[in-house]
């Protein structure tokens, strides 16, 4: 009987050591904690949008520090270009003009099940940017174009999206991506007022701590 006793004492000392152990060493979610986790990452993007009835790349990069996997706060630069076809200017001459630009400032990001292998976050950027109309002056045979601003502008931008991002490595994630830019009119010659507003496709490849 004693025997039985003791090997019970043992096994019960056992597992409460266990139980401590494991409760320290693994995230417990609870309401109010101020065990937090913060990090941090940098990313680039490559997109699809229509730009003035046009197909158009969008392409940027951004980085952000991350509280708590749950909120992102950084800054974002991208730059456009609906110029992504091969158009024969002497037989058209409309299309020897086309739009570039580039936007950017801060954004934040909400993140839902940030820890989760696959999960939403919703990033909002909010600045300002400029455009070009820009002209082809001249080609040779080997399809080399050179380029003149006819004319620019400033614009204030707001672009909310929601990205589905994907956990494959602890350092490494990939989301698709869809967004809304929103603008301030656009006043260029010969050109509608919002011609960048519009939707946003594609894809973000985040590197950093998460």
């Amino acid at each position: 009987m004693k025997k039985l006793t003791l090997l019970m004492a043992i096994l019960m000392a056992a597992g409460f050591a266990f139980a401590q152990d494991d409760y320290y060493n693994n995230d417990v979610e609870t309401i109010f904690s101020n065990q937090r986790s913060n990090g941090g990452y940098g990313a680039f993007s490559v997109g699809y949008t229509q730009i003035d009835g046009r197909d158009a790349m969008v392409a940027g990069a951004r980085g952000a520090f991350i509280f708590d996997h749950s909120f992102a706060i950084g800054i974002a630069g991208y730059g456009f270009v609906n110029d992504l076809e091969y158009h024969n200017y002497q037989a058209n001459p409309e299309d020897r003009f086309f739009l570039a630009g580039g936007y950017g400032g801060v954004f934040f990001e909400p993140i839902v099940g940030g820890t989760k292998p696959v999960h939403v976050s919703f990033p909002i950027v909010v600045g300002m940017g400029g455009i070009s109309l820009v002209e082809h002056t001249g080609w040779d045979w080997d399809y080399y174009h050179d380029y003149q601003e006819y004319d620019t502008d400033l614009f204030f931008v707001f672009e909310p999206g929601v990205e589905l991002e994907f956990n494959l490595t602890r350092f490494f994630r990939i989301a698709t991506y869809g967004s809304y830019r929103l603008t301030s009119d656009i006043k260029l010659y010969d050109t509608n007022p919002d011609v960048l507003r519009g939707f946003n496709v594609g894809m973000t490849f985040k590197f950093g701590k998460f």
